[in-house]
């Protein structure tokens, strides 16, 4: 195994892995390099000993990546050299770019193998460095994204950093390009140590501000609902009255939180914020960033219209929005929201669900060397799938395609003007592109298992099951969450990833935090115990591993992992939410499911962990103003029992009655009669509930008083008319 330009010879023992490793993956194997030999790759380095496929695409770089570890470090001590860290994901589309600008090029990577230790990290495996040097990326430049560029001494500790880099001077229009700025910076490390240890220095001391707690984060007051009426103004005052979204490009769905939008209407009645919602989700649902064909949502709009996507796809963003447009159909009775939400489920279903029932990553941005291009039409292909006659005028008139196209000379589908009768009428037409499309090279899936996007993503079937009625969905999330738990643990503890048939490392805040939500959507869903028992156990494990006992609030890191610059205790929801907010909402819940006043306590001294966050820039942590909502809410219990012998089916009059109401600070249970018992040593407000005359019975309470029982749909209606919330 020939080691690459630059890079000292692999010794026996490593070439003879890097060969093993290489010839495993058998004859159909097609190698991600323009550097080959015949078939074979020209150069294979120590990535294709690693299971992660961001990793994997590297394999084969004329760099001698490393995997990050202590191993890569003591070289690079051993060596006196710096470490350049690149930080990326397997559907980036800039990582491809510099990738293939840059990391495939033997000069360039020569010089690196000659003064650098390189070192390869997959951002969706570990969050924990990502976040760190991010930090650093963010301090220096005032910005982030992927691929992250970060130069770090041996100690770990960065001294610059950036994001993408063109190749050469001049490359892009940038004055100095990447293999400029390799050879400053190597030559200033070994020249102007001094200098180099001032600005990791600085950048350490920036780091740690930033991600860790002080003393200022406890001990204040709890914070107030004020918070969330506060937040709305901000949104009102950046609302994109013509588009929806805030008043920017790019728009990222997660610019605009919806679920908080459409509480605070709850709150306060005020019909401003309802259609800042609706707006929003009907311009998102009708652009181009919403796959037409497919269903699903595209990561982010380039554009302020929606339009022009960005064409990756990942499970996150479809899982909160599932969630977002399922309730916003709940609120508003809009079949158009219903129809998405149903769309972005089943698209997940039938493209990004492994054949055990857990959900994949991504798919790239990326087919045939072009972003979009699995995407778009030209106005030919669709006259000749669809026919030159009335069907493809009408699909092209909705769909707003034309000869000149709108994207690069093509047509990205959009409905500028949706309507739902059109929508029916093109079910046929759409079926047909869509069975054309499939055929063409599909963009590269990513079909690892994360444990944090598996959970929101069961939260997306479950509640998306129990507000549309449709029980495959709660089927479809109760399979994944069977999985994770059966499947998914790594020494004990619930794992961060599976690929291959085994789990990875030890799972981080948000793999916990995420799945205990959505084992509780789960269990409220569809009444199996096993599911909020687990929740139970599950949380229970997260305030072990990374509950911060002095301050309140979670550490993103368990106390037993890897010493890194920083213990990040996450404080800013992205286009994820963070595990912060989510847990925040998981003790609120589990304090009602439980009785336990110890989960509210938890809630609480979160909160005030938050506070100065909250209090400074709400914006940043719109999530945990979820949780803040139901912590200024009376929260209630639903209880709906079923004779011993009945079914669930049995309740459906009464269960239709909680599908059509907006209901978000709540804890249900159904329960047979005969299951009673047992439930209540987990959730006690179902104890001593019958099924009264023999019929199914709702019991609507609040901190365990409860109104009176009833079988009459009509009348529980109007117990839930009757409570006034907050």
């Amino acid at each position: 195994m020939t080691a690459p330009p630059g890079a000292p010879a692999y010794d026996d023992a490593l070439a003879s892995r890097l060969g093993a490793a290489l010839a495993a993956k058998g004859p159909g194997y097609v190698p991600r390099t323009h550097h080959l030999v015949g078939q074979a790759p020209k150069y294979t380095n120590r990535l294709i000993l690693e299971p992660s496929p961001y990793l994997l695409q590297h394999a084969h770089n004329p760099v001698d990546w490393r995997p990050w570890g202590d191993e890569a470090f003591a070289e690079a001590k051993r060596l006196g050299r710096p470490v350049f860290l690149s930080v990326g994901y397997s559907t980036c589309h800039w990582c491809h770019v510099m990738e293939g600008e840059s990391f495939e090029d033997e000069e360039i990577a020569r010089y690196m193998n000659e003064h650098y230790v390189c070192i390869k990290v997959d951002r969706e495996e570990r969050p924990d460095v990502d976040a760190i040097y991010m930090s650093a990326v963010q301090a220096l430049t005032q910005s982030g994204g992927w691929p992250m560029s970060v130069w770090l001494t041996p100690g770990r500790e960065p001294f610059f950093g950036g994001t993408y880099f063109p190749p050469r001077d001049g490359a892009r229009g940038s004055r100095h390009g990447f293999l400029t700025v390799l050879r400053e910076l190597a030559d200033t490390y070994a020249k102007d140590g001094e200098r180099v240890t001032r600005a990791a220095k600085s950048l350490v001391e920036a780091i740690r501000k930033d991600m860790e707690p002080t003393d200022a984060n406890s001990g204040g007051p709890l914070p107030t609902a004020a918070v969330i009426g506060e937040t709305v103004d901000y949104f009102k005052r950046a609302f994109d009255t013509l588009e929806g979204g805030v008043r920017r490009a790019p728009k990222f769905p997660s610019n605009m939180p919806i679920r908080l939008l459409l509480r605070a209407h709850r709150r306060t009645g005020d019909a401003e914020t309802l259609k800042m919602a609706e707006l929003t989700l009907s311009k998102m649902a009708g652009g181009g960033m919403y796959d037409q064909l497919g269903g699903g949502f595209h990561r982010y709009s380039t554009d302020a219209r929606w339009l022009v996507p960005h064409f990756e796809k990942m499970l996150y963003d479809n899982a909160l929005l599932a969630v977002a447009y399922a309730e916003a159909a709940q609120v508003t009775g809009r079949a158009d929201f219903a129809r998405v939400a149903r769309e972005t489920l089943d698209y997940v279903l039938r493209e990004m669900t492994s054949p055990d029932g857990a959900f994949y990553s991504a798919t790239d941005a990326d087919s045939e060397g072009e972003e979009g291009k699995f995407f778009v039409w030209s106005q030919k292909e669709i006259e000749d799938v669809l026919g030159p006659g009335p069907e493809a005028a009408r699909f092209m008139r909705y769909y707003g395609v034309t000869a000149g196209g709108n994207f690069e000379g093509a047509n990205i589908l959009n409905a500028a003007h949706p309507d739902e009768g059109e929508q029916a009428a093109l079910a046929g037409a759409r079926a047909k592109l869509y069975e054309v499309r499939a055929r063409r090279p599909p963009p590269l899936r990513d079909d690892k298992i994360l444990a944090a996007w598996n959970g929101l993503m069961i939260s997306g079937f479950a509640v998306a099951g129990r507000i549309l009625g449709e029980p495959r969905y709660v089927a479809a999330g109760a399979r994944a969450a069977a999985f994770v738990l059966d499947r998914m643990r790594s020494e004990g503890r619930l794992a961060r990833s599976f690929k291959d048939g085994r789990p990875g490392p030890a799972g981080f805040l948000d793999d916990y935090a995420f799945v205990v939500a959505g084992l509780l959507d789960l269990y409220e869903a569809g009444g199996e115990r096993r599911f909020l028992e687990a929740a139970l156990t599950l949380a229970g494990e997260t305030e072990r591993l990374f509950a911060d006992d002095v301050h309140g609030g979670w550490f993103m890191t368990a106390g037993d992992h890897e010493a890194l610059l920083a213990r990040e205790k996450p404080a800013y929801d992205g286009a994820e939410p963070s595990g912060t907010s989510v847990a925040l909402s998981n003790a609120l819940r589990l304090a009602a499911f439980t009785t336990d006043d110890r989960w509210r306590q938890v809630a609480d001294r979160g909160l005030v962990a938050v506070g100065p966050v909250l209090a400074n820039r709400p914006m940043a942590l719109t999530e945990a103003l979820l949780a803040l909502d139901w912590a200024t809410d009376r929260a209630k219990e639903i209880a709906i029992v079923v004779p011993r012998g009945g079914r669930v089916e049995d309740a459906a009059p009464l269960l239709e009655v909680l599908r059509k109401r907006f209901l978000p600070n709540v804890v249900r249970a159904v329960v047979a009669e005969d299951d009673v018992a047992a439930l209540a040593k987990t959730a006690p407000f179902v104890e001593g509930k019958t099924a009264t005359g023999g019929r199914p019975t709702a019991y609507v309470c609040e901190r365990g008083a409860c109104q009176l029982p009833t079988h009459d749909p009509a009348a529980l209606a109007a117990q839930l008319a009757a409570v006034a919330p907050y």
